[in-house]
């Protein structure tokens, strides 16, 4: 069986993910306490089985905040090339799009929080 160009081509993009899926997690603190908590997260809803329905939020949410964290690299990455020296409008930008994570992350408690309390007994 041989490759076809299109299915090549669909490889290398899988490969250029990867590559920023590595970088990611090799050089941006917050990204592997992210995934890290979002792993304990996943690992505690299948140990209290929640239901399919809140699986796919909380999986969801997860991938919300990675997804959220690795646009904010790619956004002060931009930045950084773009204006290396320090600019009000380069830090603005840099503080927007943490902000960003920020928002996606206490949503992301707050979701874990609802569906998490009926099955730890923690009272509303």
């Amino acid at each position: 069986m041989s490759c076809t160009l299109a299915s090549v081509s669909l490889i290398r993009s899988f490969g250029f993910a990867f590559e920023g899926v590595s970088y990611l997690i090799r050089t941006q603190r917050n990204a592997r306490i992210e995934l890290a908590v979002g792993l304990v997260v996943l690992i505690v809803a299948v140990w209290v089985r929640v239901t399919a329905v809140e699986w796919a939020v909380l999986a969801l949410t997860t991938a919300i905040v990675l997804a959220l964290e690795a646009l904010n690299t790619a956004l002060e990455l931009a930045v950084t090339l773009a204006s290396p020296e320090r600019h009000p409008l380069a830090k603005a930008a840099k503080d927007v799009s943490a902000a960003m994570v920020l928002i996606a992350a206490i949503g992301s408690v707050l979701v874990g929080v609802a569906i998490f309390r009926p099955y730890l007994g923690l009272v509303y």
